[in-house]
């Protein structure tokens, strides 16, 4: 583990170096309180510091202050003050000025060692407790089998990403893709050859759109997927991509190959003006979808944009009757 020590004495600095290699850590060297300071907002600065209280430029609480009042971001550092001043006002002093420990000079080395190791224990606790965060984090914002986004966390990206559209002049696609027959997959091979077949649809879908795009499980088999900037004459192409991306080469589920298709219903808001809410677009990409699905299936249909702000509601007992004039762009295996 890295260390920083901070004393202007080179002498002092040179005892410390050799103590704390024969303890394993890894040890960074500052000769006063600026340059340590730097070293310790640092993206990869050590975790633990060791600081004496008298330096130039920086003394040892105003190197405390600055790091505890910066914006740096990353994992805490732990920092011990080393100093002469054995005064109780100057200890509660340098505590209040955000260092977590002290040890006073002269000090015997296997205080410093278990006071070291004190702090280690401290950022290991901060460790596990950052693990746990992040792990229920991702837990409320991903999907459990593909690790995609959920369906929650989807539609509020939508939302943002409609927003930034609409200020920016600029269009967003979305897509809503449906794997199909997959019952057929649950029915004839299982339902874990089923999960196997939605893993890897989803890794192909994520692999087949920018970094700056998203990927998101809607529910069950089918799957949203949003383009940034994306606008209505390049959505075919784009469409037709992902849809091809899945249907070939067929897909392994343990010992089995299957041969997997999507439909796809797809449209774009203008993002001119006021940001088309998130139900219109849905209802769109949905009826879209649909009608890819009632006419055969494999294949892609891409609605009109949505160009106003008014939601457009399109129950699919009232589709058929309007699909040619409403989907003019449909593509499909052949």
């Amino acid at each position: 583990m890295k260390i920083l020590v901070a004393d202007d004495d080179p002498i002092s600095r040179l005892l410390l170096e050799r103590t704390l290699q024969k303890f394993g850590y890894e040890v960074v060297l500052a000769d006063n309180g600026r340059i340590a300071a730097e070293i310790l907002l640092q993206a990869d600065a050590p975790r633990l510091a060791l600081v004496d209280w008298m330096m130039p430029e920086l003394d040892g609480p105003g190197l405390c202050r600055e790091i505890r009042n910066s914006q740096r971001e990353g994992s805490y550092i732990y920092i011990v003050l080393l100093t002469s001043k054995k005064d109780s006002a100057d200890v509660v002093a340098g505590l209040d000025a955000g260092a977590d420990d002290y040890i006073v000079k002269p000090f015997h080395a296997a205080e410093l060692r278990a006071r070291l190791h004190t702090g280690r224990r401290i950022l290991s606790l901060e460790d596990t407790l950052v693990s746990a965060r992040e792990e229920m984090r991702f837990k409320a914002t991903h999907d459990a089998l593909t690790s995609l986004w959920n369906r929650a966390t989807t539609l509020a990206l939508l939302s943002s990403e409609l927003k930034r559209s609409a200020r920016e002049c600029q269009p967003t696609s979305v897509l809503l893709c449906d794997v199909d027959h997959f019952k057929r997959v649950n029915d004839t091979h299982g339902h874990l050859a089923g999960d196997r077949v939605l893993e890897e649809v989803a890794r192909r879908l994520t692999a087949s759109v920018r970094d700056y795009d998203f990927v998101g499980r809607y529910g069950g088999e089918e799957f949203l997927i949003v383009l940034s900037n994306c606008s209505h004459a390049g959505l075919s192409a784009r469409a037709e991509d992902l849809r091809l991306a899945i249907a070939s080469p067929p897909m392994r589920a343990g010992d089995i190959e299957v041969s997997i298709t999507i439909s796809i219903g797809a449209v774009t808001s203008d993002g001119c003006g006021a940001d088309a809410p998130v139900e219109s677009l849905l209802a769109e990409a949905d009826c879209a979808l649909y009608q890819a699905k009632s006419g055969g299936r494999n294949r892609t249909v891409v609605s009109t944009p949505v160009l106003t702000a008014q939601p457009n509601v399109c129950p699919r007992s009232h589709l058929v009757d309007s699909l040619k004039h409403r989907f003019p762009l449909q593509h499909q295996s052949h």
